[in-house]
């Protein structure tokens, strides 16, 4: 994205937010039409693999020891009430906070993996990738190009490629 690009895109981050159309009235303000995502609020979460051979539950007590049995790969999840572009929502979750996302990371047979669960306790293991997850907004410039109009929002996962084995306890 240009800087020029990026200069009008703050400027109608800026706009009020509006229902319907907005005010089309004699009113009209120069900024261009356009639609465009925002990203936010992002935290580490962990990505799972969900195919065989990437989840494991053992106890009660003892040790777990888990390996990668099938290789696959793990790519960007979208949800949201709208449809969005995975690589329009992953070139701003890089740009906005400066982290290494990736499409998709690759998973390769063989990461083992042992530990101990504590008595009384089952001790369960999920292979995936240690990532992030971050809401996304896509807007529009309303009719009157005075405001900008939610279309719709949701949640990204973004793997990285560093992946690995997640671990915890339940008592069942």
């Amino acid at each position: 994205m240009s800087d020029q690009e990026i200069a009008v895109e703050k400027k109608l981050n800026a706009l009020p937010e509006v229902t319907g159309d907005g005010d089309i009235e004699i009113k009209r303000c120069d900024n261009p039409y356009k639609k465009w995502y925002t990203v936010s609020g992002k935290t580490n979460y962990h990505i799972p693999s969900w195919w065989n051979g990437t989840s494991y539950k053992d106890g009660p007590g003892g040790t777990i020891v888990v390996e990668v049995l099938k290789s696959g790969k793990i790519g960007i999840e979208l949800s949201g009430n709208v449809s969005a572009e995975a690589g329009v929502i992953l070139a701003k979750a890089k740009t906005e906070f400066g982290i290494k996302v990736v499409a998709e990371a690759g998973v390769t047979v063989g990461h083992k993996y042992s530990r101990d669960i504590r008595k009384g306790y089952y001790g369960h293991m999920q292979y995936g990738s240690w990532g992030y997850k971050t809401n996304w907004t896509k807007y529009e410039t309303s009719a009157d190009r005075c405001g900008k109009k939610k279309l719709g929002s949701g949640t990204a996962k973004l793997p990285t490629k560093e992946v690995g084995w997640r671990y915890w306890e339940t008592r069942t």
